[in-house]
């Protein structure tokens, strides 16, 4: 098996110079690099990759930290995430922690150690439990904004508001925001949205709710009892819930209640007369991890970077 002193006598360079080629080749004159790269490629070596992130201080490694598995929003972003790294070299790993306790906040400091940085997805943490975690290591903040820290989020409370306020415009006069889960930053944003979107209806809170299936369905009675001809949904699953315990109850038959969704659903569904939201999951891991990347890259540095990617709302008439 060809090693780096190899591939340095071949081309005719010490061996740091062969090193610096194959790792650093921005730092080594273009010609010299051209001569290594050949005679690594000629000799079938591989860069032993541990070793050249150990001498750069780096490890390589960057930790997505979500906080349940069982939200299927994560997975898109967590997809985008690792496509990004892996543009530069990079590998992820995940970690589950809700950051509810200082026990948590350990774990999470000692995961810090092994990782140039972190994308943290914290939804429901409070503020403070946030900062301490973001202190270990580059970190970059998902759909969740905190002064002083750097945040990537989906603008969806511009799209909720939006949405309720084509659901006006259409003739709706009573409309149910189906609430999500308590202490959600996301919730707080998009609750404030639709209240001030609501110009000329009524609009009606409700929850706070699990974004499940199971919580939707448990919300259609609220939604019956208060005469909702419109309900927005926190998230897909919970307006999944409703509309199938809307079917169950018999109280409801396809125009009765409009229940808004994410777009695919919608078009799976085959729903043309509803407005839909589109997040762009991957864009914003894809998006996160460019900014986390960019941090690690300037040691020391300290950023509050705010990005708010756009989210699309279809409109169709109702």
């Amino acid at each position: 098996m060809a090693t780096l002193s190899d591939v340095a006598d071949l081309a005719k360079v010490s061996k740091a110079t062969a090193s610096r080629a194959l790792s650093r080749p921005e730092l080594v004159a273009p010609g010299t690099v051209l001569r290594v790269t050949e005679a690594a490629r000629s000799l079938g070596f591989v860069p032993n990759r541990a070793a050249r992130s150990l001498a750069r201080g780096r490890t390589s490694i960057v930790a997505i930290v979500v906080p349940t598995l069982e939200n299927l929003f994560f997975a898109p972003i967590v997809a985008g995430a690792q496509e990004r790294a892996a543009a530069s070299d990079m590998q992820i790993t995940i970690a589950v922690y809700a950051l509810e306790g200082v026990g948590e906040v350990t774990a999470v400091e000692r995961l810090a150690r092994q990782v140039d940085g972190m994308l943290v997805l914290a939804p429901r943490a409070e503020d403070d439990t946030v900062r301490a975690v973001a202190s270990f290591k580059p970190t970059v903040l998902v759909d969740r904004e905190i002064p002083g820290l750097s945040s990537v989020v989906a603008d969806t409370a511009t799209a909720f508001g939006s949405v309720v306020a084509h659901l006006v415009a259409a003739g709706h006069r009573r409309i149910a925001y189906v609430g999500g889960p308590e202490g959600s930053w996301q919730d707080a944003q998009r609750t404030a949205a639709v209240r001030g979107a609501a110009r000329g209806a009524e609009l009606v809170v409700l929850g706070p709710h699990p974004a499940t299936f199971a919580a939707g369905i448990a919300a259609v009675t609220d939604v019956l009892e208060v005469g909702a001809t419109a309900v927005v949904p926190y998230a897909t699953p919970i307006g999944l819930g409703v509309m199938f315990g809307l079917h169950s109850a018999r109280r409801a038959v396809p125009g009765d209640v409009v229940v808004t969704l994410q777009a695919d659903v919608v078009d799976a569904l085959g729903m043309t007369d509803v407005p839909a939201i589109d997040v762009d999951g991957a864009e914003l891991g894809r998006t996160a991890m460019a900014e986390l990347l960019e941090l690690i890259d300037r040691p020391g540095a300290t950023s509050d970077q705010r990005v708010r990617l756009p989210v699309r709302v279809s409109r169709p008439g109702l």
